[in-house]
């Protein structure tokens, strides 16, 4: 008779291990996001070059290899990463090119009139996105980032290549060591939905927040 006490606290370790990636690999992801899409519709040919570069090569490159160059093969040019921030690395830059689009789409979805009472008003483009823009196209955006985050979520499976002892590793682990598919990948197989749940309820709240008073911000 096996004791599973021990083992689903095996896979319940490895649940905190996926939350850490999920959450520090989305905050990369964001930020990579905005700084790329917003990049796509800057005034400077070298910018726009630059993000539409970074935005197709990891759209149009393995997970798997982005993965194994960032732990694999960045020790030879002399950066060494743990396997959490490998797979930090991968996942963030991954899913914010994704991201980069949406933040790109969002934006110009925006009607043209509110651009042009920017102008009207003399604002600047900084303040003309700050105040007026973003805020209209946040609650746009915002669906799609809650699906990113769930599609890292699911990613972070792959870190389990690079020994990183997610909740998928540790499913493999008790697998091995019990002879018991099931159970363990049962286990990780609700976790996963949980979690995906917890993020899609956590993206309804931020775009009820991010609609209130919206009209207000219109010029």
């Amino acid at each position: 008779m096996i004791d599973w006490s021990g083992y689903i606290g095996l896979i319940l370790q490895g649940a905190l291990v996926t939350i850490e990636l999920t959450v520090m690999g989305s905050a990369l992801a964001l930020v990579m996001a905005f700084a790329a899409g917003l990049g796509r519709l800057s005034r400077f040919v070298a910018v726009r070059a630059l993000a539409t570069t970074y935005i197709e090569f990891f759209r149009g490159t393995s997970i798997f290899v982005q993965l194994f160059w960032a732990y694999f093969v960045l020790p030879f040019a002399g950066i060494t990463l743990t396997p959490l921030q490998a797979g930090v690395l991968a996942l963030g830059l991954n899913v914010g090119a994704y991201g980069a689009e949406v933040v790109r789409g969002a934006v110009r979805a925006i009607g043209r009139e509110q651009h042009e009472a920017c102008v009207a008003l003399n604002l600047g483009r900084y303040h003309r996105m700050r105040h007026v823009i973003l805020p209209q196209a946040l609650p746009l955006m915002l669906p799609t980032f809650g699906n990113n985050a769930i599609e890292l979520l699911k990613g972070t499976a792959v870190v389990s290549l690079i020994s990183l002892t997610d909740m998928t590793f540790q499913a493999q682990v008790v697998r091995a060591q019990t002879g018991s598919t099931l159970i363990p990948f049962a286990i990780i197989l609700v976790l996963y939905f949980a979690m995906a749940m917890a993020i899609t309820a956590v993206v309804r709240w931020l775009e009820r927040r991010a609609s209130r008073g919206l009209d207000g911000l219109r010029v």
